[in-house]
């Protein structure tokens, strides 16, 4: 297994931060499917894939750092497959793919400025 790690800062408060996070993967084109495991709103929410040809689960987390700032920090898992994603994940890509989707992430929830609509509910382990 991989491991990435990488964290965010924006210019948010936590709330809408929350209500803005999406997830998707790139790079090598697969279709799998993920299944929520865990999600404490305005905290967390952690995934596993359940079936497809990636084995993948990962946990995304929200602190405030005061009342319009929030830290967005993201944990994920992964099993390379093949010879050049092997090679791609020794090499950073991934890491880079990360850190470049939460730029992204903070470059869309900076320009947005406020929550949007998202499933608030509590999910549980188990």
């Amino acid at each position: 297994m991989s491991t990435v790690k990488e964290s965010v800062d924006v210019d948010v408060p936590l709330h809408a931060a929350y209500n803005h996070w999406r997830t998707s993967v790139g790079g090598v084109s697969r279709e799998f499917d993920t299944e929520i495991v865990d999600q404490l709103p305005d905290e967390r929410i952690a995934w596993r894939t359940v079936d497809g040809d990636v084995d993948q689960k990962g946990v995304v987390t929200f602190r405030s750092i005061d009342d319009v700032h929030t830290r967005v920090s993201l944990a994920m898992e992964f099993q390379p497959e093949g010879l050049a994603e092997k090679a791609g994940s020794a090499m950073g890509r991934v890491d880079r793919r990360v850190k470049g989707d939460l730029r992204r992430f903070k470059d869309f929830v900076e320009e947005r400025g406020r929550a949007e609509g998202g499933r608030r509910g509590r999910i549980t382990p188990g």
